[in-house]
């Protein structure tokens, strides 16, 4: 990174879990912070509270990731508030449960809207926007090694994920964006209790399959966003899988 302008990043998903902790780890590295929420208005403004709380910047903007007219307001925005866009993580998505024998369409249409469409949407105003430099940061998930039973529509959405994560690095040839995506593990979140509830049994084992011993934590993410949003200029069309060595 060259020059003393304040950094500029949109976070996607950003009012909890691991959109939140990455908010707020590049808010400790003086970024300017955009949050975007869907609709929990209350856990957005307490994030943003919390980074200026701590000193940094925060802005809070509410928007589906799926409606392109929602989203083109929201990067709007955010190039009126601080001049411009320097990094997008995109880290909205949902996770319905249910095998490809019994998930109810009307399921699949949800989860592809918000996690395949939201991601087209996302990554398509970060790539009209973006000032050079700059990094889109697609998260994805290791769930697309491990294919799990039970989650189908999320496992075959965040393929799709990394697919145009891949593709786009290669569209934006010569305009010195990298993108890349990240694949956490198994975290410690609100998403992941939702996923174990009448199981907690389970929670023991999946820990176990990590070498580390343990779930992973949202700041095991924020640090490899971090890397990718600054200093890691020659990272670029790849997958990168943050969870603790988990098979």
């Amino acid at each position: 990174m060259t020059g003393t302008r304040q950094r500029v990043v949109l976070v996607t998903g950003g009012s909890r879990g691991i959109g939140r902790q990455i908010a707020t780890r590049l808010a400790a590295e003086d970024y300017a912070i955009a949050i975007n929420y869907a609709g929990n208005k209350s856990a957005a403004n307490d994030a943003a509270e919390a980074i200026s709380a701590a000193g940094g910047t925060a802005i809070v903007l509410q928007g589906d990731v799926a409606d392109e007219l929602a989203m083109a307001e929201v990067f709007d925005e955010v190039e009126r508030s601080y001049g411009g866009i320097d990094v997008v993580v995109h880290a909205a998505a949902i996770m319905p449960l249910g095998t490809l024998l019994d998930l109810d369409l009307d399921d699949l249409d949800r989860v592809v809207r918000t996690n395949v469409r939201g991601t087209f949407v996302i990554d398509q105003q970060a790539a009209r926007r973006i000032r050079p430099g700059g990094a889109i940061i697609n998260i994805s998930s290791s769930v697309t090694r491990f294919k799990n039973p039970g989650n189908i529509a999320y496992i075959a959405t965040k393929g799709a994920v990394e697919a145009m994560t891949l593709v786009l690095a290669r569209e934006l040839r010569g305009r010195d964006v990298t993108v890349n995506a990240v694949a956490p593990g198994a975290i410690a979140t609100e998403m992941l209790d939702e996923f174990l509830v009448g199981r907690p049994e389970e929670r023991a084992e999946i820990a176990a399959r990590s070498p580390m011993e343990r779930l992973g934590t949202p700041d095991d993410v924020s640090e490899v966003v971090l890397f990718l949003a600054g200093p890691a200029r020659w990272v670029n069309g790849q997958v990168l899988y943050a969870n603790g060595g988990a098979i």
